[in-house]
């Protein structure tokens, strides 16, 4: 993670793809045309209505991985 001041009493933030609270899914993993990254520090919603495509499932050792990425975010036991 890179921390650049930029005004007093402000900093930006660039997060990294690297870290116990970012996963690596490899391409081909659940249908993924790329390799991607599940960010478990930048947590959204999104209305089902802006999904369109179901790409696959993730195999559970993948969800076990995001499990644990959530958990160093959140900084759960």
């Amino acid at each position: 993670m890179e921390v650049h001041d930029r005004r007093p009493n402000l900093d930006v933030v660039i997060p990294g793809k690297r870290g116990p609270a970012v996963i690596e899914l490899s391409r081909g993993t659940a249908g993924l045309a790329k390799t991607s990254f599940v960010v478990c520090h930048q947590v959204t919603t999104l209305d089902r209505a802006k999904l369109t495509k179901r790409l696959g499932t993730l195999p559970s050792e993948s969800l076990r991985e995001i499990e644990e990425g959530l958990k160093a975010a959140m900084d759960l036991d």
